[in-house]
């Protein structure tokens, strides 16, 4: 069985790995540090939080933990395609697989697919750190105090990280020391949902602007990060990241 990177093209060097015996040490380090791992289907319009829990070298198989309840695991069965990401010392990892099927590892449910035969590694980065779209601004939705009362102070994302965030401040609201925090800030990232997050302001930048006006970006580092919120802010990640490779390759 044949499988194909979750970018879908052969031209991603640096990024695609086809040595076996690195896709097994990546997916082994995956597992080792018990990373989560998304697992989508239907092109990613379902997406389950998994870990790998075995590599079975012999037996050319990639053992993951189940999906929660027959129902999905019996989707994620009969799908054509299931995709994979995840993050491994901050590097982006994806791979895909055309078929799974149910099994049972160390008396647990689980599932089971060959070894992939290619992999796609992302760029190593600190919190690989990516942009978001322009054209479709996302918000970031701070609570913050304004003449004795609490007002929703809406910023607009510059970028994204699994370490924090990026966004543009133009009328200077927020108190920019380092240290301040902001908790229950609130982000909804398109195609994944609305996130919960406290932000610790880390850095801020004064910009002037090709028209002479200015604006300030203030950098925010996540707090005490769940990880289902990660898991959350990794999916988009990927998501952005493939959506940026795909309009590199021309591949829709």
């Amino acid at each position: 069985m044949q499988l194909t990177p979750t970018l879908g093209t052969e031209n991603q060097s640096p990024y695609q790995v086809e040595s076996r015996r690195e896709i097994i040490a990546l997916l082994r380090g995956l597992s080792d540090s018990n990373q989560l791992i998304s697992m989508l289907i239907n092109g990613g319009a379902e997406v389950f939080i998994t870990s790998i829990l075995h590599i079975d070298e012999a037996a050319n198989l990639v053992i993951v933990d189940s999906a929660p309840g027959q129902l999905a695991n019996q989707r994620i069965a009969e799908a054509n395609r299931i995709s994979f990401e995840g993050l491994l010392d901050k590097i982006g990892i994806q791979f895909s697989a055309n078929k799974v099927s149910i099994a049972s590892f160390e008396n647990r449910p689980s599932l089971q697919f060959p070894i992939p035969a290619t992999l796609i590694r992302l760029q190593r980065r600190e919190y690989y750190r990516i942009n978001t779209p322009l054209s479709t601004p996302i918000k970031a939705n701070f609570p913050v105090e304004v003449d004795g009362r609490i007002e929703t102070l809406k910023l607009t994302l510059v970028d994204i990280s699994c370490g924090g965030i990026a966004v543009l401040d133009e009328k200077k609201i927020l108190d920019v020391t380092v240290g301040t925090t902001y908790d229950h800030c609130k982000v909804e990232l398109p195609g994944i949902g609305l996130v919960d997050v406290s932000l610790q302001i880390r850095n801020s930048q004064e910009l002037v602007l090709l028209n002479g006006k200015s604006n300030r970006r203030v950098g925010c580092q996540f707090i005490n990060l769940s990880n289902a919120v990660l898991a959350s802010v990794q999916r988009y990640i990927m998501k952005l990241e493939r959506e940026r490779n795909s309009k590199l390759t021309g591949i829709r």
